[in-house]
């Protein structure tokens, strides 16, 4: 008897692992913020006992080396990662107890990294489940391309031949459980999948179903940005983080607020794009938490600035600061909750407009706009609207200059990344509009959408 609880982190993607045999308990690629997974054990009544890291990851700082710091599990990384703290090191073939009925063995897939294990498991003789990290995912791979395009042909046929060698060795019954592909970075494609099996991959992940030379060619040609944090991430895990200090930052009033923006710091709305567009404090920039808040904010600012939070409860303010440890901006300088128009203090308040595609060609009829889409370069490259700008979000901090003058109408797929640039070029003054629709909307609306043929 055995069981496997995943532990979610969709704003990044990504899941961790809980397995155990009703008494011992091992984690696999856990989360920076612990507490989750130390409630989790508790509830079951079991005892972690190891701690198991597929790979140095690119995408997340790791909870593994507190959390075997604050159970006094062996922290099992691959014995050829450059690491600087004790840990028991594991190499391909490594078979680990855990318990009396619980078998992982290590088997060596390259291909997300050169360093790559995925762990085998094995209970009372029979092969039930792979926990596979960032190689075999849900109708995908991990990308291969993040160490650096000297080394993305390398990783692309070693993550081929890995999923090969899972696929070979592992029965079809046996589980997947990948730690991303739930909207990672990470990962080189995605999937709706929540579940699947060795045999399921065989039949529709492209690693397994295409030859060679078209899988590489299909992937290399399907990748695009990634987080700009993400470079700041594998140093870090390789160093053995702490466990994240998640108290509550000092509170700011109106005055230091003004402060705090007049020196040059981020001041971060966390309030949903409709409220933050109908009333904000000048300068301040929205990054909502309804959204993919810790990779946007994380993506666009100066690595070091000081952040100083603004929500409407303390439970965001937390929430928020829970998200930001993930990646590794472990200390908010400031917070404050409440309203608006307290955090303005004698100030009065800014707003810019929200509108649909169907307003906006409308208003194409009887005057010039600048139309910015600020969608990444492959969502651009499927389809566009003719005449647009476009300035992929994670670009525009860097290139606000290169924004037409005049009233700008920003789009990008949905209204979220659309509403954190709007909300950057008002803070740099211009007059800007917020299209909060989706894109699918524009050419039914008369837009001129160009697309790629089928």
């Amino acid at each position: 008897m055995f069981r496997v609880l995943p532990v979610d982190t969709p704003t990044l993607g990504d899941r961790s692992y809980l397995v155990h045999d009703g008494t011992s308990a091992f984690v696999v690629d856990p989360q920076r913020d612990i507490d989750r997974v130390l409630d989790l054990a508790a509830a079951e009544g079991v005892t972690i006992t190891h701690v198991f890291e597929t790979h140095i990851h690119n995408d997340y700082v790791t909870g593994g080396h507190a959390l075997a710091r604050a159970t006094g599990a062996a922290y099992h990384v691959n014995a050829d990662d450059p690491v600087t703290f004790d840990r028991v090191p594991v190499r391909d073939g490594d078979v680990v107890a855990v318990g009396d009925l619980l078998r992982v063995r290590a088997i060596a897939t390259p291909g997300h990294t050169f360093t790559h294990l995925s762990y085998a498991l094995r209970v009372a003789g029979v092969q039930v489940a792979v926990f596979s990290g960032g190689s075999l995912l849900y109708g995908a791979v991990g990308r291969p391309d993040l160490l650096g395009p000297a080394h993305t042909h390398d990783l692309v046929h070693h993550q081929y031949r890995s999923a090969h060698r899972l696929a070979g060795d592992l029965p079809d019954s046996a589980g997947v459980y990948p730690t991303h592909g739930f909207g990672s970075f990470c990962s080189a494609g995605q999937s709706d999948a929540t579940a699947s099996t060795i045999g399921a991959e065989k039949r529709t992940n492209p690693a397994l179903t295409k030859a060679e030379r078209t899988f590489v060619d299909d992937l290399l040609a399907g990748l695009d940005a990634w987080p700009a944090y993400y470079a700041h991430m594998a140093p870090a895990n390789s160093a053995g983080p702490a466990a994240p200090d998640l108290s509550q930052p000092e509170r700011a009033d109106a005055e230091q607020l003004r402060k705090r923006l007049a020196g040059g710091e981020w001041v971060v709305d966390l309030r949903h794009r409709v409220a933050f567009a109908a009333g904000h404090v000048a300068g301040t920039l929205n990054f909502g938490l309804d959204g993919s808040f810790a990779t946007y904010l994380g993506w666009l600012v100066p690595w070091g600035t000081p952040l100083t939070l603004l929500a409407e409860t303390p439970d965001q303010v937390a929430e928020a600061q829970r998200e930001l440890a993930r990646i590794g901006i472990d200390r908010p300088a400031a917070q404050a909750t409440g309203d608006p128009a307290g955090w303005a203090g004698d100030h009065g308040l800014e707003s810019f407009p929200r509108a649909t595609f169907g307003d906006l060609a409308q208003v194409r009829h009887h005057r010039p706009v600048v139309i910015l889409d600020v969608r990444r370069h492959l969502e651009h490259a499927e389809a566009r609207i003719d005449g647009a700008v476009h300035i992929p979000l994670h670009d525009l901090p860097a290139r606000l200059g290169d924004v037409p003058e005049g009233e700008v109408w920003v789009h990008c797929a949905a209204g979220y990344r659309a509403s954190i640039a709007a909300s950057l070029l008002a803070a740099g003054g211009r007059q800007v509009v917020a299209v909060d629709d989706d894109f699918t909307a524009a050419a039914g609306a008369g837009l001129p959408v160009s697309r790629v043929a089928a």
